[in-house]
């Protein structure tokens, strides 16, 4: 492939890391950009000229011909990804519309429900109300997580919707990190928290995973035997 891909990422972003994980899956190479959200990077006039909402992830492609495509919102890119590189890796949408449906149902649960809750500028608007945010944060999680839950009940094989992974799997286990950080007990979702295990046992979820990025610092780096 001879598109240029650049995803302007930071380790702890939970929708970078869905399409870091898309982009191993698909085998795409990508240029990654740190964007230090600590550091408030993402509100620079630099950075805003690219993703004008101030946040990560924001996927730019260069193609043979023409403008680049940009792209600031997760669901968006990878429903792009999927759409534009139809060869490359696994389709991560079904082919027919009711299953299609599901999948984005999934993902939109995490996307809405879920995701929101753990972002860091709605975390700090908790904080300035005096409210415990991990609390505060992990009751909400926990209502996303049970509606997953019911619905994978019925849709789950491998992954959530049968025996290959889709756009809610690379939605989900970003999501799951999150959680696990503010006190979760995934064992309290059984059906979910298969669907986990075995997305962390993909190579492209390691590659993805937040413990194994360049700015990933040292202390929390991801320790092999």
């Amino acid at each position: 492939m001879s598109d240029a891909v650049t995803l302007y990422t930071y380790f702890r972003s939970s929708c970078a890391a869905r399409l870091r994980i898309a982009l191993y899956l698909k085998d795409i190479p990508f240029n990654p950009i740190v964007v230090n959200l600590l550091r408030d990077e993402q509100s620079s006039p630099a950075h805003r000229a690219i993703n004008p909402s101030g946040t990560v992830p924001a996927l730019v492609i260069q193609r043979d011909t023409g403008a680049p495509v940009t792209i600031t919102q997760s669901l968006a890119a990878l429903e792009y990804l999927d759409e534009a590189f139809p060869n490359k890796g696994p389709r991560l949408l079904p082919s027919d519309p009711e299953t299609r449906a599901l999948v984005r149902t999934l993902a939109n649960i995490i996307g809405c429900d879920i995701q929101p809750v753990t972002n860091l500028r709605i975390l700090k608007r908790v904080a300035s109300l005096g409210m415990d945010r991990a609390a505060w944060s992990k009751d909400l999680i926990e209502d996303g997580l049970h509606a997953y839950e019911t619905i994978v009940a019925g849709s789950a094989g491998q992954f959530s919707v049968g025996d290959q992974i889709t756009l809610a799997d690379i939605c989900l286990i970003p999501a799951v990190w999150g959680a696990e950080r503010v006190g979760v007990d995934m064992t309290a979702f059984p059906v979910t928290n298969g669907i986990v295990q075995n997305m962390e046992r993909e190579e492209a979820v390691q590659k993805g995973h937040w413990q194994t990025q360049p700015d990933t610092p040292d202390e929390l780096r991801a320790k092999h035997e």
